[in-house]
C-alpha cells in the first residue's frame, strides 16, 4: 500500500514556528519575484533624466534660420518640444493631456510606492524584524534627503540646504508611506483622502493679500491664479510662505535671505507627494497580490480612470493641476498617467513576456540611483569625453557641422552621454553591482 502524498501547504499560509526547514530554505521560497515591468519603466523614466530630454527642447529652441531646419521640419520641433519642457504653471494640456516632461518626477515617486511592499516583503521574508525594516526605512529616508542636498548644492559655493528635488521630496515622505505599508486598504485609502483634503485646505484658508505684488517674487501674469483659485498662486501660496520662514532657518548660499524659488517648487510639496506614492502602494501590493492575470491588469486600468475622473472635476471646482506645487488634483490627475504606463509595462513585459525588449530599461532599472546620480554629475564629462575621442567618426558620418549647436549638437550631446552611462550601467549589472539604500 502506498502512502499517502502529504498536502501542498498553502502559499497563503504563514510559516508556522514549527517549519523545519532552514530559514535561509524559507528565505528563498517566500522572496517575492522582481517585477520586470517595474524594472524596465524605471529605466525607461532613468534613461529619459539621464539624457535630459535628448536635447529636444534645446534643439526646437533655436531661430528658424538655424542650418539644422533645412534638414529638419521647424514645426514638428516644435509641437514635439511642448512634451520635453515643464509646464510654466497649469500642467494639462486640453481636458485629459499633460506634458510628458511633467510626468517624470510623478512617475518617479510613484515607482517609490510600487516597490516598497515588494523591497519590506523581500526584508521580512529574508528574517529582518520591524524595528530593523522601521531602522532601514528611516536610514533611508535620510539619505535621500542629503542626497538630494548634495546634488542642489553641486554648483553652490557652500552647502545648499533647499529640499524641492525628487530626492528630498522622496525622502521627506518615504518614513510617512512606510508606516501606512502594510495597513488595511480602507485605512491607507482614508489617509490618501486626509492628505489631499487637508492639503487642499491649507492652501484654502491662507490667500494671498489683496493687494500682493506678485512681479516681486517673480509671478508672470500666466502663474497668478484669481478668484477661488487665487491660493494656488506662484510663491505667493501658503507652502511659498513656509519656505520663507523654513529656508531662512538655513546658512544662506549667497549671503542673502531666501526669498523666493525661481520656479515656484516648495518643499511642502512633499506632503501630497506622499499620495503619489500611495497610489503606488496600492498598485504594487495589487500586483503582489493572489489575484488572476487579467484582474490585475483590468484593475490598474480602472484605477487610473477613477483617479483622472477625480483629477479633472478637482481641477475645476478645488483647485488647479499644478505640478509646481503638486496640488492635489494634480497627484490624482498625474497618478491616472502613472497607472496606466505601469499597466502597459506589464502588459507588454509580464503578460506577454517580450522581456528580451526590457534587457536595455532593466539594466537601467535596477541601478536607477547610480543612473540618476550619472546624469545629475556627469553629464558635461561624458559628453566632453565622447567628442574627445568620436568626434572625427561622427563628422565623418553626419558631416563636417554636426557638433554645432545649430546643426545637431544640442541632440549629439546628451545622447552620446547616455551611451556611457549606458555602458557603465550594463557593467555594473555584469558583475552584480548594485547601488541601493
Amino acid at each position: 500500500m502506498s502512502r499517502p502524498r502529504p498536502a501542498a501547504a498553502s502559499s497563503s499560509t504563514p510559516t508556522s514556528s514549527v517549519d523545519a526547514r532552514p530559514r535561509a530554505v524559507r528565505a528563498v521560497a517566500e522572496r517575492p519575484k522582481r517585477l520586470v515591468s517595474l524594472d524596465a519603466y524605471r529605466g525607461f523614466v532613468m534613461i529619459m533624466l539621464a539624457a535630459a530630454g535628448f536635447g529636444i527642447a534645446k534643439l526646437a529652441g533655436l531661430p528658424r534660420a538655424a542650418p539644422v531646419w533645412n534638414v529638419f521640419d521647424f514645426d514638428v520641433w516644435q509641437q514635439l518640444a511642448v512634451h520635453f519642457e515643464h509646464s510654466k504653471w497649469i500642467s494639462t494640456l486640453g481636458v485629459f493631456g499633460v506634458p510628458f516632461w511633467d510626468m517624470i518626477q510623478p512617475a518617479f515617486m510613484f515607482m517609490v510606492g510600487v516597490a516598497m511592499p515588494y523591497s519590506y516583503a523581500r526584508r521580512a521574508a529574508d528574517g529582518q524584524g520591524p524595528v530593523r525594516r522601521f531602522a532601514h526605512a528611516a536610514w533611508r529616508a535620510i539619505i535621500l534627503v542629503l542626497l538630494g542636498v548634495f546634488l542642489s548644492s553641486n554648483w553652490s559655493p557652500r552647502t545648499n540646504w533647499t529640499f524641492a528635488n525628487v530626492l528630498c521630496q522622496i525622502g521627506l515622505g518615504y518614513l510617512f508611506v512606510y508606516l501606512l505599508l502594510g495597513r488595511r486598504f480602507w485605512i491607507q485609502l482614508v489617509a490618501l483622502a486626509v492628505i489631499l483634503v487637508g492639503y487642499w485646505g491649507l492652501f484654502f484658508a491662507f490667500p494671498p493679500p489683496a493687494n500682493f505684488n506678485y512681479a516681486k517674487v517673480g509671478a508672470a501674469p500666466d502663474t497668478v491664479m484669481t478668484g477661488r483659485f487665487a491660493p494656488w498662486s506662484k510663491n505667493s501660496n501658503v507652502a511659498a510662505r513656509a519656505d520663507k520662514w523654513l529656508l531662512d532657518q538655513f546658512p544662506p548660499v549667497d549671503g542673502k535671505p531666501f526669498e523666493f524659488n525661481k520656479g515656484g517648487y516648495a518643499t511642502l510639496n512633499f506632503v501630497p507627494s506622499i499620495g503619489t506614492m500611495l497610489l503606488g502602494v496600492f498598485c504594487g501590493t495589487l500586483l503582489r497580490g493572489k489575484f488572476r492575470w487579467w484582474e490585475k491588469l483590468l484593475t490598474l486600468v480602472l484605477a487610473g480612470v477613477v483617479c483622472m475622473e477625480l483629477g479633472v472635476l478637482a481641477g475645476q471646482y478645488a483647485c488647479p493641476i499644478v505640478k509646481r506645487i503638486w496640488t492635489p488634483s494634480w497627484v490624482l490627475f498625474s497618478g491616472a498617467w502613472a497607472i496606466w504606463a505601469l499597466a502597459l509595462f506589464y502588459l507588454v513585459f509580464d503578460l506577454c513576456r517580450l522581456r528580451w525588449l526590457a534587457i536595455p530599461l532593466t539594466i537601467v532599472g535596477m541601478n536607477s540611483l547610480a543612473m540618476y546620480m550619472m546624469g545629475q554629475l556627469l553629464r558635461p564629462w561624458a559628453m566632453k569625453t565622447v567628442h574627445t575621442h568620436f568626434a572625427g567618426l561622427i563628422q565623418y558620418a553626419l558631416g563636417p557641422n554636426a557638433w554645432a549647436d545649430n546643426m545637431y549638437g544640442y541632440l549629439i550631446g546628451p545622447i552620446s552621454a547616455l551611451v556611457v552611462f549606458w555602458l557603465i550601467a550594463f557593467w555594473m549589472y555584469r558583475h552584480k553591482f548594485f547601488i541601493r539604500v
